[in-house]
């Protein structure tokens, strides 16, 4: 199939296949006499992969590291764990750093329904902000 058919039936755009291919996580497909790309059902499944893949916080780069070793006949399980576990590290302290700038906004807010607008006289600051 050509480029345009290979985009439409994995639901991506020809200009994401061709970056996909300058930086490795795509093949480079065959060529017909005129040069046109010629996909076969393989390059469907390497894109569904991806999309998977982006869709569980894995980059690009991550992803390529993940293909070159299966192109390489190698396991990826011991691999693939290692990066899931270091976005599920991230997402946990981002949990906590969200957890701890939510209780920060609930007490601006609570202070600014206990404060007098008329009182707010400081040129350089705001009383709900900066607690006295």
């Amino acid at each position: 199939m050509k480029i345009g058919e290979l985009a439409n039936t994995a639901g991506v755009t020809t200009k994401t296949i061709r970056y996909y291919e300058s930086i490795g996580v795509l093949d480079e497909p065959a060529r017909s006499e005129s040069g046109y790309r010629s996909y076969g059902p393989a390059a469907i499944e390497r894109l569904d992969f991806v999309k998977q893949a982006q869709s569980s916080g894995l980059a690009l780069a991550e992803i390529r590291s993940i293909l070159e070793i299966k192109d390489q006949g190698g396991q990826t399980c011991e691999h693939t764990t290692s990066l899931l576990r270091w976005h599920l590290d991230e997402l946990d302290a981002k949990i906590v750093e969200l957890q701890t700038a939510r209780v920060e906004l609930q007490a601006m807010y609570k202070r600014a329904g206990a404060l007098d607008p008329a009182e707010c006289t400081d040129a350089n600051r705001c009383q709900i902000i900066t607690a006295e």
